[in-house]
């Protein structure tokens, strides 16, 4: 029988849009390859999301949404999509589970790191080479990382490496950080964060670890060795659609493009957080896209459904 809604993804986008559609008396399952909370799982400590005057773990958020989702019945099962039919009335999801059918589909699968695509990245990756400093930071106690962007990720994780590592690089291809000016500010007065303004990462090298990496000034062509521990690379996401055919329309960067009301191109589905184009990519605007695209659905449902 099919459901009502399949959501795929179980970060803040997906968890409140379960969390509405159940609370809407809707039949949904929730399906997320992971773990719940998506990066915001990978994040130390969030501290601008409303209603929350001091800090709270990633990791505690995350447990709280999925806590909250379940006691409203929501079914979330933990297997990965390998193909989708979404066009016509019924929508067909495969998993490496087995395959699921329902009236509408919402795509919440997030985005991911964005690669350095130099020689080394991916030879030391796991062997010096993060792309989550709050998951492998305490591998560095008392040693010298480097952080490669300059947006408010990569200063926050220059800033969280600062307290366990000995010495912090922020890579950093401008002349000016185009993170959020009070979290520029820590950066810029944290005496253990050195930047290196208008670099490049050209090589990451090491033995069994990495042990240096090759930096080239941009303005002045000069390229010089860095002797660190580990590199953390936070130069932004690319979207989770390139398993979403389906004539899902794109943007130039591959993010979904939605209306207002979160509905795609094709009907009946709709796409909400980090994977669509939006001017902001934070846990609370995917918490209202998640929450608009359940209620989106919903209409739908009572539309075409009743007809």
């Amino acid at each position: 029988m099919e459901k009502d809604i399949i959501i795929i993804g179980g970060g803040p986008a997906g968890l409140t849009a379960a969390i509405y559609a159940a609370r809407a008396g809707l039949d949904i399952v929730l399906i997320e390859k992971m773990f719940s909370g998506g990066q915001i799982a990978t994040t130390d400590s969030l501290e601008n999301y409303p209603g929350f005057p001091n800090p709270i773990s990633g990791v505690d958020f995350s447990m709280a949404l999925d806590e909250q989702a379940r006691n409203f019945g929501v079914e979330i099962i933990n297997e990965e999509v390998t193909e989708y039919h979404l066009t016509g009335p019924v929508k067909k999801v495969t998993t490496t589970g087995g395959i699921y059918t329902a009236y509408t589909v919402i795509l919440a699968t997030g985005a991911q790191s964005r690669l350095l695509g130099v020689p080394g990245e991916d030879k030391y990756r796991g062997r010096g080479v993060s792309y989550c400093a709050t998951c492998d930071g305490s591998f560095y106690r008392d040693k010298v990382v480097a952080v490669v962007g300059g947006g408010d990720t990569a200063c926050e994780d220059a800033e969280y490496l600062s307290k366990i590592a000995k010495k912090v690089y922020l890579v950093h291809r401008r002349d000016e950080l185009r993170a959020a000016y009070i979290i520029a500010q820590r950066v810029l007065k944290n005496p253990k964060v050195q930047i290196l303004w208008d670099s490049v990462v050209d090589k990451i090298e090491g033995a069994d670890k990495v042990t240096d990496m090759q930096i080239r000034n941009k303005i002045t062509g000069e390229t010089k060795k860095v002797d660190v521990d580990g590199v953390f690379v936070a130069i932004g996401l690319i979207p989770n659609t390139s398993d979403i055919k389906n004539n899902i329309r794109l943007d130039n960067g591959g993010y979904i493009i939605t209306d207002e009301r979160m509905a795609t191109n094709v009907l009946g589905v709709f796409a909400a957080g980090d994977v669509r184009t939006t001017p902001l990519r934070q846990v609370v605007t995917a918490c209202a896209d998640g929450a608009v695209a359940a209620e989106s659905a919903r209409l739908y449902l009572n539309d075409h459904m009743s007809s």
